[in-house]
């Protein structure tokens, strides 16, 4: 569970990244990017699978160019959801969820590194090798 709220922390710090660095994304707030960083979490899980599905032969004939539409209808979607999240232009609608997903993994890599425990990689105590002895 503690892991599910780091993992949406991280992805409001992402959202407040691409906020500073792209200009067509605006935040208004954190608890802004808190609410769109659950939604877009909801509307990755529920609506994108959905989206490729549909998009799939699209998908095919661009060689997977067009997955860059869907990531950026499902975060147009989501700034539609919430209130103080906007995203305006051609660009941001693309580029905006790709610095997202860099600046995401990083912070969760981060996150996985520093607290193993608490992002659910617990490791075991004892090596397989250690347990056959």
């Amino acid at each position: 569970m503690l892991g599910v709220l780091l993992t949406l922390l991280a992805t409001a710090l992402s959202l407040l990244v691409v906020d500073i660095i792209f200009p067509g994304v605006d935040l208004a707030t954190f608890p802004a990017a808190l609410a769109g960083a659950a939604v877009l979490g909801g509307v990755n899980a529920v609506l994108r699978p959905v989206l490729s599905l549909l998009s799939l032969p699209l998908t095919i004939l661009s060689l997977g160019a067009f997955s860059l539409i869907v990531n950026g209808l499902c975060f147009w979607f989501a700034a539609l959801l919430v209130p103080g999240f906007k995203v305006s232009g051609i660009l941001s609608f693309i580029v905006g969820p790709i610095i997202l997903s860099v600046v995401s993994t990083f912070f969760n890599q981060y996150l996985t590194e520093k607290f193993p425990q608490l992002m659910g990689n617990n490791t075991p105590l004892l090596k397989t090798d250690e347990l056959s002895k």
